[in-house]
């Protein structure tokens, strides 16, 4: 009198579930084929791309400036300079400078790399050579092609800087040993390592000038305020700061790895990192299988469906018949 009751449309027949999928196998068979095909001719047809990496190390030493930053930091902000924040801040403006937009666009200029950032398509290993994309560029006469609404494709320093962000330019940092990584990626190994040297040396001369030119501002600045004091006291000060300063300047321009020095230098590779050929083929396989059984499982449950509303009809048609 208990007996659970039995709902036999609200379980799941495996027996019913394999046979759909066995009534269905051309389909998926014919769409994990395609999808496969489909995926090995993209892996093929994207071209090699190429990393290089620089592992860099703040070059600057707190010891040299620290101590006497300490001693006269107060003073120096009383006569209106700064000293500086010690070389972990100076490396955190660097690391900020070096993906900055000003410095990204100056830098591109500086090397012309606008043709091989934004107008080749690919790299010949045998000759050496750029593949041009003759959509963009022409390589023959110099100019830039126009695009189907006639506008010119030559791109502007905002494209320029997007592009080696987004597709080039690759920086991060180890939180517990503090060393930066630098990774540039290209078509051509050769260029992916000369670029990543081009962007050490760059950072690095950037910020020297940068705090020449405030350590020489900052002397001017002092001469001139020692010239209008008669104190002892304070001359003693203004020739410290001075002396601080012109120290600065000599150790800016004697070190030529001024905030990074490179601890493993960038090389020219040898194996591409993308794209992953076997991965991409796999993923595309998967998907032509996976496609192939959701329309299997949706052309069988609309057969079905038709089936249970022609079943009714069919039924009332016959007891229509008989009476």
């Amino acid at each position: 009198m208990n007996q659970t009751p039995n709902y036999p449309d609200d379980e799941i027949d495996l027996r019913e579930l394999f046979a759909t999928l066995w009534q269905g196998k051309w389909l998926i068979l014919g769409l994990t084929f395609v999808f496969a095909a489909a995926g090995i001719a993209y892996a093929l047809y994207k071209p090699n791309i190429y990393q290089s990496s620089v592992l860099l190390a703040p070059a600057n030493d707190e010891n040299k400036l620290g101590g006497i930053s300490g001693q006269l930091g107060g003073l120096a902000s009383l006569a209106g300079i700064s000293l500086g924040g010690g070389n972990s801040n100076q490396t955190v403006i660097a690391k900020e400078v070096l993906q900055s937009r000003a410095f990204l666009t100056s830098f591109i200029h500086r090397h012309n790399l606008v043709i091989p950032l934004y107008a080749v398509k690919g790299w010949r290993e045998e000759t050496d050579e750029w593949i041009y994309d003759t959509d963009v560029y022409n390589p023959n006469t110099g100019e830039w092609l126009p695009d189907r609404k006639g506008k010119s494709q030559e791109p502007t320093n905002w494209d320029l800087v997007k592009a080696f962000r987004e597709d080039h330019l690759s920086v991060s940092e180890a939180k517990d040993t503090g060393m930066i990584t630098v990774s540039v990626k290209h078509y051509s190994p050769r260029a992916a390592q000369q670029w990543a040297q081009w962007l050490v040396h760059d950072i690095n001369e950037h910020m020297r000038v940068q705090d020449v030119e405030e350590a020489e501002a900052s002397i001017a600045y002092l001469d001139a305020k020692l010239k209008e004091t008669n104190i002892a006291g304070m001359q003693q000060v203004f020739y410290q700061l001075i002396e601080n300063e012109t120290r600065t300047v000599m150790l800016a321009n004697a070190q030529r790895e001024y905030v990074f020095r490179t601890v493993d230098p960038a090389v020219v590779p040898e194996e591409k990192s993308e794209p992953k050929r076997a991965l991409i083929v796999v993923i595309a396989t998967l998907l032509g299988g996976m496609l192939g059984v959701f329309l299997v499982f949706i052309r069988a449950f609309i057969n079905n469906d038709n089936r249970n509303d022609h079943g009714p009809r069919e039924t009332s048609q016959a007891l229509s018949a008989n009476e």
